[in-house]
């Protein structure tokens, strides 16, 4: 995949992720009312093509102010990583020279493959996680609004050990797909799948549209220089 090329398919799926928190927004009080309207606008330019080094600098400047609105990420994980992948596809834009370009993208990809490992070493070395436990946790006494035919679940810990493990291991071996272009691509489907299930399943709508944001400059990065390097 061509530097350009993944850059836009990234601002393409960054701009649906920034159209779905523009709703939460609008949809809350009259302060984050303005700030919603003000995201959709830009989400939308950007969705376009329109100017998009004016309009993600519009887009940082809405999240900068919901940060100190919020003293911090509204949002947790998804607001950091949001913040990020806008950050560096900005930095593409006004980089001097392709070589300033290419930094800002291996960052973004650097960044996007250790936020899959580091959750994995931070559930592995917790013996909750080890046993099934936390996950039993997750579905039966979880605040997001999951139905009860999903509370269940917890009532089947062997289920729960078995997919701790999963999402423990598929985490930690990530970074070890960008070794082979098919392998890279089948990570990236059980990782958007995984997304998708916890917005399915806990609500988390948001984490499923900003992680594959990143996917096309990985599948860059690894074209440009985990290949090189290996072959």
């Amino acid at each position: 995949m061509i530097l350009e090329q993944a850059v836009r398919y990234s601002e393409t799926i960054l701009s649906f992720a920034l159209i779905v928190q523009s709703v939460e927004f609008i949809r809350g009080l009259q302060p984050e009312k303005l700030s919603g309207i003000a995201l959709l606008i830009f989400s939308v330019l950007l969705l376009l093509g329109v100017c998009p080094e004016i309009v993600e600098s519009g887009l940082l400047i809405v999240l900068l102010i919901n940060l100190y609105r919020f003293q911090g990420p509204y949002n947790g994980g998804s607001d950091a990583m949001t913040s990020l992948v806008l950050l560096c596809l900005f930095l593409f834009h006004i980089a001097p020279t392709k070589f300033w370009q290419e930094i800002a993208l291996g960052y973004l990809a650097f960044q996007l493959t250790f936020s899959y490992f580091q959750s994995g070493y931070i559930k592995i070395i917790n013996p909750d996680w080890r046993s099934g436990r936390a996950l039993v946790d997750v579905f039966a006494i979880t605040a997001y609004p999951v139905s009860q035919s999903v509370r269940r679940w917890a009532k089947l810990p062997r289920l729960m050990f078995v997919m701790s493990w999963l999402v423990i291991l598929f985490e930690l071996i990530f970074p070890f797909s960008l070794l082979n272009q098919q392998t890279l691509l089948f990570a990236l489907v059980v990782a958007a799948l995984f997304h998708l299930s916890n917005a399915w399943f806990f609500g988390l709508n948001r984490f499923f549209w900003i992680w594959p944001a990143a996917y096309p400059i990985l599948l860059w990065f690894q074209s440009r220089v985990i290949l090189p390097l290996i072959n």
